[in-house]
């Protein structure tokens, strides 16, 4: 029996005068949805969202400098992003954090940890690598002395 804190409309030029007239009303008046956005994704700049006030209704949000909106119920931006998604070119909408930093998507994030986990991985191997050369190098030092003591008559053993 809850109604959402957000609701972003993915508008068409069909569904334009309903989604930003009649459900924005609904919203606002039955629901007391909080945040409400539409966007058309076919026009990037088509971007406009609303905060609900208790005793005036939906106010309009004013876009940052780079067009986001700030959705109060979330604690995040929502702005356009240009990028590929499931294989599809395209202008998205996308959250970003209070830093600017877009909010990754679950993939985005699993490929994210995986590369951070792989380049772990790289550098573990490549200390290895020089732990075993260091160890090498001993290695030789050592037989080069023992080399030497030998020549002057001594047993390394024995030191």
């Amino acid at each position: 029996g809850r109604y959402p804190d957000v609701i972003v409309e993915l508008m068409s030029p069909s569904t334009a005068r309903v989604d930003q007239e009649t459900k924005k009303d609904i919203y606002e008046q039955i629901f007391r949805t909080p945040d409400y956005f539409v966007f058309d994704p076919f026009a990037a700049n088509s971007l406009q969202g609303w905060h609900l006030e208790s005793s005036q209704g939906y106010q309009p949000l004013v876009a940052n400098e780079r067009g986001w909106l700030w959705c109060e119920s979330l604690g995040f931006w929502l702005g356009t992003w240009s990028g590929t998604i499931d294989r599809e070119e395209a202008v998205w909408l996308r959250f970003y954090d209070t830093q600017g930093s877009l909010v990754l998507l679950p993939e985005e994030a699993e490929r994210q940890n995986a590369q951070a986990a792989e380049q772990r991985a790289e550098r573990l191997a490549q200390r290895a690598e020089t732990a075993e050369q260091r160890a090498e190098t001993a290695e030789q030092r050592a037989e080069r002395l023992a080399e030497r003591l030998r020549s002057l008559g001594l047993d390394p053993e024995e030191l």
